[in-house]
């Protein structure tokens, strides 16, 4: 800011001038409005000044201590409280009072200078100048620092949408491979938010979960496509192979400090546990995190509504049936049942259109892809 520019906003300042003698507030204001300051307002009933300050919103407040009806220290104490916090609104207090122990009190009370009556034309006009610079500067200050604020924020917004749009890829590149439509990890994060809504987690969590969830098979990148992409069942060494995709996703992951990958690594660990106990690790029960839990209904809702290499696609109807009959040994009793709230409320009408099922397929179809991909397999192959 140029001198002339900086010396125009000190002359504009809003100035208050507060006093019962009527005297002092004329002296203070014609000697203001020569010095070139044209924003002067006076006020000589404390009564008013409260509801003047927030009205006026002054850069300066010149107050008198010893008034009637309210003192200058009642009226600090009304104004003092509302100034926001970092901003630095001067009160000059004008007092004859000499006492140390009244100016400390007036400046506990948020006072930041003192004008001595009987008042000194120069010294007036200095001290009133150097509070307004000060004024100034700080609110320079507050505006670069906004500023600076604001571009952090908007760096560390684009910095997060970084991160999520490349956990978003490597999801989708991994499940490219086995979903030639490459939306199921995406649909798998869907749902699994809205079950976790359902279930009442808070909302923070249900959308870690939605951005997390579609990395839950991220480890398949690890799997030879002779497995992955094999048409038929797998044979018992060949299962074994699939399995380790929960391991090799868990590496993947494993190691971060950031809570959307390590929830991520949490859930392609253990999405291929079962409430029973007969999943990939054995875990049984609430043994079994809530997030894997989750994310072990909608995985294999959406696998059952899909093709894939090795089956066709089921009926939504059949989908649901089989989650249903899953309740309590492959699934969460709790987390099935919310599945069937969001199935009676529609909430899962739109995945349910993009899911495109083939036409119905017979029981003995069903029970196929429901058995075992390998004699010691637990499931779906999701």
């Amino acid at each position: 800011m140029t001198r002339e520019a900086w010396e125009g906003q000190l002359e504009e300042s809003r100035i208050l001038i507060v006093d019962d003698e009527p005297q002092n507030v004329r002296l203070l204001d014609a000697l203001l409005r020569r010095a070139g300051y044209r924003e002067v307002t006076t006020e000589t009933d404390p009564r008013k000044v409260h509801a003047l300050v927030r009205s006026l919103e002054p850069d300066l407040i010149l107050l008198d201590l010893h008034m009637p009806h309210l003192s200058g220290f009642q009226v600090m104490e009304q104004i003092v409280p509302e100034i926001p916090h970092g901003v630095y609104l001067p009160i000059l207090v004008l007092t004859g009072d000499t006492d140390s122990h009244r100016r400390e009190r007036a400046l506990s009370a948020g006072a930041r200078d003192f004008l001595t009556k009987p008042f000194e034309s120069g010294e007036v006009l200095l001290r009133i100048k150097n509070l307004l610079e000060t004024r100034f500067f700080n609110k320079e200050l507050r505006g670069h620092n906004e500023t600076l604020e604001e571009k952090v924020r908007e760096r560390t917004h684009e910095l997060a949408e970084a991160q999520v749009e490349i956990i978003r890829r490597l999801a989708v590149a991994a499940e490219y491979r086995d979903d030639i439509t490459g939306q199921h990890a995406e649909r798998v994060g869907v749902l699994s938010a809205l079950l976790a809504e359902e279930l009442g987690l808070p909302a923070e969590q249900v959308s870690l979960i939605r951005r997390a969830a579609p990395l839950h098979d991220v480890g398949k990148i690890g799997i030879p496509d002779s497995i992955l992409m094999k048409p038929g069942r797998l044979t018992p060494q060949e299962f074994d192979v699939m399995k380790t995709h929960t391991i090799i996703g868990g590496r993947i992951l494993s190691g971060s400090r950031y809570p959307l990958l390590e929830l991520a690594e949490t859930i392609a660990l253990t999405h291929h546990e079962r409430w029973d106990g007969r999943g990939y690790d054995r875990m049984r029960g609430e043994d079994i995190p809530l997030v894997g839990r989750i994310v072990a209904v909608a995985d294999v809702f959406d696998s059952l509504t899909h093709e894939r290499p090795y089956k066709r696609a089921f009926t939504i109807d059949e989908s649901v049936d089989e989650i249903l009959r899953g309740r309590g040994e492959h699934f969460d009793p709790n987390v099935v049942d919310a599945f069937s709230r969001l199935l009676v409320g529609g909430a899962l009408v739109e995945l349910g259109a993009k899911a495109r099922p083939a036409e119905a397929l017979s029981s003995a179809e069903v029970a196929e892809a429901l058995q075992p991909a390998a004699s010691e397999g637990t499931g779906v192959t999701t």
